[in-house]
């Protein structure tokens, strides 16, 4: 596949010339994600990223397919109603003959799995536990989750090795279990043992009395797993409030500004978690999203102030990834896109990659690469390093099975 798209082109030229003819016909890419309540964090700012994504394509021309230009037009719809509201948006969607339909993943895909799976499309989710051999055109090529939690684990075992003991917190849905399976079998492997684990509903969940019963063990460290945006901020604020010193690490730390803000410097300095800003200085050589990552953080946060969170970036880099595969086949047929998706070099937004998750997903349709660990430094999200995530797991997936066994997150136990 050309490491080189359209938009990447018009990023480092500023113009490129226009095909002779533009189709009247605009390409439709469907967004379903929650848009409101409390899943919002991880929905909207992905959504404010993809508009960005797509000004870029429709001020290059549009999307080259056969000798035409089309416009993308990117249809987004609000996955936060329930169920009900979630088939209903899918099949609005289908209607519009999308060709590609971004996901938040987890039980919004599992609401609408069945029209999906009849109608052939190709989907992406942000949740591998969501893959399965039942869905071949569901993908995971940008975020990994939850099994690059690991590497904050690894990085904190070989860089602070007096932290010996960690309580866990999680919620009981298809974000949360999956997470908690994942920070399980990192502890197992550092030999780190966990002091406390505590479950809740994202409904009724009382940060206050989850962070009590956290440090009822005398952890060495807290660690929020993957709970919500709002939950993080209240559940970190929670544990300023309790006097704790220890480590805290998060799978994120969205709004970490507003964190230093309601805390103090000093508290937060050390927090580990799985997302950079991408203006940081180690992304500077990458070859991700216009070949520009810093000028893609510049323009989003300029445009949406105080948006920037961790799926800023990964619908947009869905969609540039989707671009070259249409680009190379010459079609947007979903069988014919994804085969040039899996043909020659992979590329991930954080280096090599590759596709990855038979042994737990029964299908190699998660994207893998190297990972990276972010740290707060001086009040400042900073990359400490890039773990290798495909070498931790050729070591170490039968944990990591075992424990997703344990929490019946396997996908044969989810079907």
């Amino acid at each position: 596949m050309s490491k080189t798209t359209i938009a990447q082109r018009l990023a480092v030229t500023g113009a490129l010339p226009q095909l002779r003819s533009q189709s009247v016909q605009p390409i439709h890419i469907g967004f379903l994600a929650p848009l409101s309540g409390k899943l919002q964090s991880w929905g909207q700012p992905g959504l404010e990223g993809c508009l960005l994504w797509q000004d870029r394509i429709n001020r290059a021309g549009g999307l080259r397919i056969r000798g035409q230009r089309h416009r993308v037009e990117i249809l987004a719809r609000d996955s936060a109603g329930g169920p009900g509201q979630t088939r209903a948006a899918t099949q609005d969607l289908l209607d519009q003959d999308i060709k590609l339909l971004l996901t938040l993943g987890g039980e919004d895909l599992r609401a609408a799995q069945d029209l999906l799976h009849e109608a052939g499309l190709l989907c992406s989710t942000l949740l591998p536990s969501d893959l399965s051999p039942d869905m071949p055109y569901l993908i995971a090529p940008a975020e990994p989750h939850p099994i690059y939690n690991v590497t904050g684990v690894a990085w904190m075992a070989r860089h602070r090795p007096e932290i010996r003991r960690m309580a866990l917190c999680s919620q009981t849905d298809r974000l949360g279990l999956p997470s908690l399976a994942s920070y399980r079998a990192a502890c197992e492997v550092e030999g780190i043992a966990i002091t406390g684990e505590v479950l809740y509903d994202l409904d009724s969940a009382d940060p206050e009395t989850i962070v009590a019963q956290m440090l009822n063990g005398r952890p060495d460290a807290l660690c929020w797993c993957t709970s919500p945006s709002p939950l993080v901020h209240a559940l970190t604020q929670a544990a300023y409030a309790h006097g704790f010193t220890g480590q805290i690490l998060s799978c994120t730390a969205d709004g970490y500004d507003k964190l230093l803000a309601q805390t103090s410097p000093e508290f937060m300095e050390g927090f580990l978690f799985q997302f950079p800003d991408f203006d940081d200085p180690a992304l500077s050589e990458t070859g991700f999203f216009f070949n520009q990552p810093a000028d893609f953080y510049r323009e989003y946060t300029a445009r949406f102030p105080g948006q920037w969170s961790a799926v800023s970036w990964e619908y947009p880099a869905i969609l540039d990834l989707w671009h070259g595969a249409v680009e190379e086949a010459d079609s947007t047929d979903p069988v014919s896109v994804l085969a040039a998706m899996k043909h020659g070099r992979q590329e991930h937004a954080f280096g090599p990659a590759q596709w990855w998750g038979a042994d737990l997903f029964g299908i190699d349709n998660a994207l893998v690469s190297d990972w990276p660990v972010v740290e707060i430094r001086d009040g400042k999200a900073r990359i400490a390093g890039f773990e290798p995530l495909l070498d931790w797991l050729a070591q170490h997936a039968p944990v990591l099975q075992r424990h997703m066994g344990d929490l019946e997150q396997l996908w044969h136990q989810r079907a």
